[in-house]
């Protein structure tokens, strides 16, 4: 039995391990979420209909907001945060702002927390873009990893500096008030239910359009690898970490290095399993488009035993199954 905090309950990740916990019967959840992005939808409804689960809409940049929040949890998870390279564009202030005032709040709030047992932060593969860029990385890439910052005038830079400082948030205070805290890196997770920003549901919409109209679809950086990660297997590995005792101060990957693959090796996977045929037409890279992503799984498999089961074809068979009669409803 666990008494559990999310924030960004709403969210792709945020709802999935949700739904994983509320399996356990003697689990009691509370999801916080502002819908600032995420969606009041069927899935969620179902989620919230359980007799564990608990909702409350509340604004994590609100000190008052923490004070309406019970004092028992066991365990956070915190993934509420401003993400979406729309919004890192046109918001960099929003990026800045709630990222780290939320997560400063959250950490006060849990120094007075007498049975906490883990936060969970969740940063993102995205730290190391700026130590790529200027320095290179080994790929697969370790935690280890230094950091660095891209130009810091730029609005692109507030994402990566802000979840910087929320890892920076957690060692410090874990260190000075005891805190315990675990760093999760999320690698080009996908799934149903993550919006339409992403290289596979996009690539649903345009690979039964191109289908549909007999065109080529253009592919850009078709020749830049990636590594990924099905929900599932995020969540899974996500809980882990949250609970085991050997992840307690550590910064941990999630990912799947298994299947490291183009990006035109997704779009042709992709249409084979949507039965669409289609001609490519290559494209020239996507400026600031790493050439390689692909973390380093051996720590979380040291710590927790973890290791993905589920392959990518499965995975874009199931995330096509959720999207296929959503495909026209897009939003972010």
């Amino acid at each position: 039995m666990a008494t559990i905090l999310i924030t960004g309950g709403a969210g792709f990740i945020g709802l999935a391990i949700t739904t994983q916990l509320a399996r356990n019967t003697a689990n009691h959840i509370t999801l916080v979420d502002n819908f600032s992005r995420g969606k009041e939808d069927a899935d969620l409804q179902a989620v919230l209909s359980l007799p564990n689960v608990t909702f409350v809409q509340g604004d994590l940049t609100d000190a008052a907001f923490f004070q309406t929040l019970p004092m028992n949890f066991d365990y956070i998870y915190h993934l509420a945060a401003v993400i979406g390279v729309r919004n890192v564009l046109e918001n960099p202030d929003k990026v800045l702002f709630v990222n780290a005032i939320s997560t400063l709040y959250l950490y006060e709030y849990a120094k007075k927390l007498p049975n906490l047992k883990r936060i969970l932060f969740s940063s993102t593969s995205e730290i190391y873009a700026g130590t790529m860029k200027h320095f290179g990385v080994p790929v697969p890439t370790p935690e280890t990893v230094p950091l660095a910052l891209d130009d810091i005038a730029s609005p692109r830079t507030t994402y990566m500096l802000s979840k910087m400082y929320g890892e920076s948030i957690g060692f410090n205070y874990a260190a000075k008030y005891g805190i315990p805290t675990t760093i999760v890196r999320y690698h080009n997770v996908y799934g149903p239910r993550m919006g339409f920003l992403h290289v596979v549901p996009e690539m649903f919409i345009k690979i039964r359009d191109a289908a549909a109209n007999g065109m080529a679809l253009d592919v850009f950086s078709p020749t830049h690898t990636r590594a990924f990660c099905y929900i599932e297997d995020a969540v899974n590995a996500t809980i882990l970490c949250c609970e085991s005792e050997r992840t307690n101060g550590e910064i941990v990957n999630i990912g799947n290095a298994s299947e490291e693959v183009s990006i035109k090796e997704v779009v042709l996977k992709i249409a084979g399993i949507l039965g669409a045929t289609i001609t490519t037409n290559d494209q020239p890279d996507t400026p600031g488009s790493p050439a390689r992503r692909c973390p380093d799984m051996s720590k979380l498999k040291e710590l927790t035993g973890f290791a993905p089961s589920v392959s990518l074809e499965s995975g874009i068979r199931r995330t096509f199954e959720w999207y296929k009669d959503k495909l026209d409803k897009r939003h972010e």
